[in-house]
Formats: structure tokens, sequence, C-alpha cells
């Protein structure tokens, strides 16, 4: 795919899945259902060049998705925060972003709400704040004036993000001693691991060692340090899907790629924006990892030996032949953390996911 076939190739699956919700498949105030990938894992498509035909994958995906709703009420500026966390005013909210990106820049926009958001960030199981991050992503990586379809995509991004928004409980900043790649098996599991995640995510508050989990992080002595920060919790992330991916295939990709999320955005963040970022992405990614993965971690010697040494060509070509969602978008955040790293074992962990997630 060439450059300019990628640029036009982009907003017109926009244009295509704009007119479809977030979610579906879930109940009549769309509680339960199944969040819809498809702006996100076309921007990785693109983005990287995959070997995909972006038109045939959207024909499949968007069978089973649901119109997006009109509208009921206009959401009033000074008015915002009573349809927060209210899924029925979605249709609204959409409208509300879009209206708010015509009349200011969107960088303007994102900054304004981002703090407003962010104590919301596991909105939809975190896919308010990862759809968010891959409009951002395509914003950033043009020098023309933004396509009207891809600020369309960030306005849907924080539309499903402000209606699906709810906070978690006892979340307090690092102020420990552990590494990210200390602190994640450290991470104290929920007894009780049944239910959907709205269920788990509402234990979380009686959990013995909750608070202690998120506390036990080292902090970022500044904000100049976050971005690295959040880059080593990342790659920690997507290395323990290896160890702990089979306790839920799908879910536990978000703790890598939630963070990551977060980490695409920052620099079109104020500075004093970063900290409470980090605080926020390490308490998403302790609540799946509290809340999905098993207590005990799998050995991952024959997960290498059936896998061995793939390069990220290998990787990348095994997500696309796969083609799901969330194979896509993980393998896109493991290769990033390879290319820094140098660590094998973040390719591997990209065949990993394919093998447990079913193809589409």
């Amino acid at each position: 795919m060439t450059r300019e076939s990628m640029t036009e190739a982009l907003p017109a699956a926009y244009e295509r899945l704009h007119t479809y919700g977030p979610e579906f498949g879930g109940d009549e105030e769309g509680n339960h259902g199944m969040t819809n990938h498809g702006p996100m894992a076309v921007e990785v498509m693109v983005r990287r060049g995959l070997d995909i035909d972006v038109e045939n994958w959207l024909d499949r995906y968007v069978r089973r998705l649901a119109e997006l709703p009109g509208t009921s009420a206009a959401i009033q500026p000074g008015e915002w925060g009573a349809a927060l966390g209210q899924a029925r005013r979605l249709p609204d909210w959409d409208a509300y972003f879009r209206r708010e990106l015509t009349e200011r820049p969107w960088q303007e926009v994102l900054a304004g709400w981002w703090p407003r958001l962010l104590p919301g960030i596991v909105a939809g199981s975190t896919h308010g704040v990862i759809r968010v991050s891959h409009a951002v992503r395509t914003l950033r990586g043009t020098d023309q004036a933004p396509a009207r379809q891809t600020l369309d995509e960030l306005a849907h991004g924080l539309a499903f993000w402000a209606a699906r928004y709810r906070e978690l409980a006892g979340v307090v900043a690092p102020e420990g001693t552990l590494t990210p790649q200390q602190a994640l098996p450290a991470v104290t599991r929920l007894k009780d691991q049944s239910g959907l995640i709205a269920h788990r995510l509402d234990r979380l508050e009686r959990s013995p060692g909750w608070t202690a989990s998120l506390r036990a992080l080292e902090p970022a002595a500044s904000a100049e340090e976050v971005p690295a920060r959040l880059e080593s919790l990342v790659d920690s992330a997507a290395k323990a899907y290896l160890m702990l991916g089979h306790g839920s295939p799908v879910l536990l990709v978000h703790a890598a790629t939630a963070p990551n999320a977060v980490r695409h955005v920052l620099p079109v963040l104020p500075t004093e924006q970063w900290l409470p970022s980090l605080t926020a992405a390490w308490a998403a990614v302790a609540a799946v990892i509290a809340t999905y993965a098993p207590a005990r971690p799998a050995p991952c010697t024959e997960i290498v030996r059936r896998n061995p040494e793939p390069t990220r060509e290998d990787a990348l070509q095994r997500a696309a032949e796969h083609g799901d969602e969330h194979v896509l978008k993980f393998a896109d955040t493991a290769v990033e953390s390879y290319d820094r790293t140098g660590d094998p074992g973040l390719l591997t962990a990209t065949l990993y996911v394919g093998e447990l997630i079913d193809r589409p």
C-alpha cells in the first residue's frame, strides 16, 4: 500500500465506521456489550502498512456492529457533569464533541477534556482512552489540515469515554520502590474473578491489597520521567502476557495497550497532566491484572520452543494473517516495545496472542 493510498484508506474507513456505535450486543442501555474495535484496528493496519485488504476486512467486521442511535438532547457546556457515565447519552456526547472540534483546535479540546476523563480511564474496559489515542496518532501523523473524518473519529473516542466513564475506587499515586517489571506480578489478584468486568471492578474496593498494589510502584520523580516510565510499564505488561495471557486472552491484552495509549497522547498534553496520567495508566494496568490475571503464571518455555526467534516482520505478518482486532493491536504495541528494547520475548508474545485468540 502506497503512502498516498494509505492516506486515503483511513478517512474512508472512518467514514464507513462512523455510522455504527462503539459497542454491540449489549442490553438496551448498551451494558455488557462488546466494543467496536474497527477504527482502532484499521488505524494499525494503515499506519503499519500491513498486507491486509482494509475494505474486505471491514466487509466482514461491520456485519456484527450496531448502528449509532440518534441524539436525544444536546449536552450544554456547563451541564456536562450530569451526562458523564450515562451510556444512553452517547449519541449526545458524540454530537457535543463533534461541535467542539469544529470550533476549537483538536489539541485544545483534548487538553481540556483529558483531566476530566482521566479518572474514568477504565471506561469501556479501557477502550475509551485506547480509541482516543489511535485517533491522536493519526492526527499527529500528518502536517496537513486534519481530515474531517479523523476529527470525527476523535469525537467518537471522546464520546465513548465520556458515556462509559467510571472511576476506580481507592486509586492512589505510586510511592513505592518497585519497577514495573517487579510491580506487575506483585499486584494482588481478586479472590473471586467471576462475572463481567463491571462486576470484577466493583470488587476491587473491597479487595485486600488493592491500594497497596498501586502504591508499590516507584513514582516518577518529575514529569520529564513519565514517558520513559510509561514505556517501561508497556514493555513489562507486553512481556508478561507470555506468562499470564492464558488467564484471559482478550482482556489481558489491554494491560499493555491501555498504558501505550496514554504514552502516545502525552506529547500533545500540557506537562502538568503527565504525572496524573502515569497514575491513571498504572491503575488501569493493575485493575486488569487484579481482575483477570491468574494467580500462578504459566511457564513460557514451551511457548518459546514453538516460536523460535521470530523477527519483527514475522510478528506483524502473522498478526495480519490472523486478522483479529486484538491480535493486531497487541502486535502493534509489542513490536513497538521490541523496537525500544530488542527483547525477543516481546515478539514471541505477539505470536502467543494469535495462538490463544480464535481467528475471526
